[in-house]
């Protein structure tokens, strides 16, 4: 199964998500591929912001190495299931979709509620990271049956 895990700038809450689903389905045993994007490209290239790699290496996570990079409409090709943070971050995604298939494959990370952006408040991170974490594991639960790939 290949995860793409999508926010705004890719540097607060696809990042987390990322790591910490790619940490979770490797300590389930499953065969699972992660990644993240952003909608936007302010980040392109850049690590993920120190904050949200403090808020991962507290719990045992490093993301530090990862890099920011913008969704493109390949990526319905390559994933399986993409994930996105928020109702922007949908729209924008869906509106790159070529057909029901695409469509198909793109779901709020959290069923009906959104993962807030932490960017503008410190405090906010530690947070994020909890709710993400939940979605993540309930994700696994829904589809770890699918271990095809």
């Amino acid at each position: 199964m290949k995860i793409l895990m999508v926010c705004l700038g890719n540097i607060c809450r696809s990042p987390l998500a990322e790591g910490i689903m790619q940490h979770l389905a490797d300590k389930a045993g499953l065969n699972w591929t992660v990644d993240s994007a952003g909608t936007g490209n302010w980040h392109v290239g850049e690590a993920p912001d120190k904050r949200s790699i403090k808020a991962a290496l507290e719990q045992g996570i490093d993301i530090s190495k990862q890099v920011c990079r913008l969704f493109t409409v390949s990526d319905f090709d390559t994933f399986d299931l993409i994930l996105v943070m928020d109702k922007s971050n949908l729209t924008n995604v869906l509106s790159l979709a070529r057909n029901n298939a695409d469509r198909n494959k793109v779901k709020l990370l959290l069923g009906d509620k959104v993962v807030p952006d932490p960017y503008w408040d410190d405090t906010q991170f530690a947070p994020v990271f909890k709710l993400i974490e939940e979605g993540c594991k309930e994700i696994i639960s829904q589809y770890a049956h699918k271990q095809d790939s």
